[in-house]
C-alpha cells in the first residue's frame, strides 16, 4: 500500500516516534508498504520554521535528506493536485492540509493523518 504521512506524523516519525500511535508504527514499519512524503510537508515545515514556530524547528532540508535515507519517496506538487482542491468541502482551512488530501485523492494514496477534521473528508484518509 501506498502511504503519505502527513507534516506531523513527518515531524514525529523522524523525531519523536513515541508520538506516533501504535497503528502509525504497524503501518509505518511494515515493509509491504511504500512510504511517501510531499513537498507540500516540506514547504510548511519550511514556512513554519521561518515563523519561528517551536513546533516547526526542524530544518526542511535535514528532514528531506533523512527521509530519503530512509526509503521515503517523495510526491512532488503537480497542477493536478492544485485544481483538483476546488472540488473539496470547506472542513479544513489549512492549505497545506487541504493539498494533502488532494494529493492523495489524484493519486490513489492513503493518507495517513493524526488530525481528525481530515478525516471528515470522503476518500483515502486514515486517522491514526
Amino acid at each position: 500500500m501506498k502511504l503519505l504521512l502527513d507534516t506531523h506524523l513527518l515531524l514525529w516519525a523522524a523525531g519523536v516516534p513515541n508520538q506516533l500511535s501504535s497503528e502509525a508504527r504497524e503501518l509505518i514499519e511494515c515493509t509491504d508498504n511504500e512510504l511517501f512524503f510531499s513537498a507540500v510537508s516540506l514547504w510548511e515545515i519550511a514556512i513554519k520554521r521561518g515563523l519561528n514556530r517551536a513546533d516547526f524547528s526542524v530544518d526542511a532540508r535535514v528532514l528531506r535528506r533523512e527521509l530519503l535515507d530512509n526509503d521515503y519517496q517523495e510526491l512532488v506538487i503537480t497542477s493536478k493536485h492544485v485544481v483538483s482542491i476546488d472540488s473539496l468541502p470547506p472542513y479544513h482551512k489549512d492549505p497545506f492540509d487541504r493539498l494533502l488530501v488532494a494529493q492523495v485523492t489524484v493519486e490513489g494514496m492513503l493518507l495517513l493523518t493524526a488530525d481528525r477534521l481530515l478525516g471528515k473528508y470522503p476518500g483515502p484518509i486514515r486517522c491514526i
